[in-house]
């Protein structure tokens, strides 16, 4: 493996760990017989949650990728949520796509930006500058720690009430929010987004259902469903125990471009299908984590 790769097989190995949904839809498919290995299956992207403050957010995550090759695409805006985003191309079409998004913080109340500048106001510099980024051992355990001190119970509580994205990131920080299967390189049956949310719902899962079980893109070829986020036991510095949102696993079916839509099958690459995101997708699928979705 490369540094990068060893990077992203460190995000993915902890990952694992905290959310046991991931294990449950690699089971199914083994047992349904769509997979043999686990290394068969195609991550389309994976994504991450920062806070736009000083030495933070997005200018600071994206620079570990783009050291390794990635590529910054195109930017989208969350009014409602309000968060900015963007994506980046991997240096090559075996490895995902990856998704950034940011917290827009002087969009909050001033309560909030209040909760949030007492931790992130610990962070003086840019942390990824500290990193030796060729040292793939240094960046998985950056991604893996704590860069403010732990939140207490009522901090998450007050920031919750107004954005559940920002209380998720100020306990969670850059740990990994989801995965992504590729469905559409599944065997016929499984290949088309509704299918593949039947067989998930046959083997227990519960599908955040925001905006509808699947959401679809307005040009109808990107269509995109996840998991409900898990629940994990959090310890908070009141000495409160509490379980919150952990992270989820997402799922997505990218469709051929008209002018490809001719392809056979053994010839179809990844650049013959819908690239980048879709806001108004990504806009409900980012509720996976919110109590809306998790106290069903």
């Amino acid at each position: 493996m490369n540094n990068l790769e060893l990077i992203l097989d460190g995000l993915m190995r902890r990952y694992k760990e905290r959310v046991p949904d991931v294990n449950r839809v690699i089971s199914a498919m083994k047992v349904e017989g769509l997979i043999k290995e686990e290394q068969e299956i195609e991550n389309d992207h994976i994504a991450f949650r920062t806070i736009g403050v000083p030495h933070l957010g997005i200018q600071s995550l994206e620079k570990i990728f783009i050291h390794h090759g990635y590529t910054k695409k195109d930017y989208y805006y969350f009014e409602e949520k309000k968060l900015d985003a963007y994506w980046y191309a991997p240096p090559h079409p075996a490895l995902p796509r990856i998704f950034i998004s940011e917290l827009r913080v002087k969009d909050l109340s001033e309560d909030a930006q209040q909760i949030i500048h007492s931790y992130t106001d610990e962070v003086t510099a840019d942390p990824v500058d500290a990193l030796n980024l060729d040292n793939p051992a240094q960046v998985d355990n950056f991604l893996h720690s704590g860069l403010w001190r732990l939140p207490t119970y009522a901090d998450f509580s007050a920031l919750a009430a107004e954005s559940e994205y920002a209380s998720w990131t100020i306990y969670n920080r850059y740990y990994l929010n989801h995965f992504t299967i590729s469905v559409h390189n599944l065997k016929e049956g499984y290949n088309h987004i509704e299918q593949f949310n039947q067989f998930l719902e046959k083997h227990g899962l519960k599908l955040n259902d925001a905006g509808g079980k699947f959401k679809k893109s307005p040009d109808g070829l990107l269509l995109q469903s996840s998991t409900v986020a898990g629940m994990i036991a959090a310890d908070f510095a009141d000495g409160v125990a509490h379980r919150i949102s952990g992270s989820y696993v997402e799922f997505a079916e990218r469709r051929l471009l008209p002018e490809y839509q001719q392809l056979s099958d053994i010839d179809v690459r990844r650049e013959h299908r819908r690239e980048g995101f879709e806001a108004a997708n990504a806009n409900k699928i980012f509720e996976s984590t919110y109590s809306s979705q998790t106290n069903k």
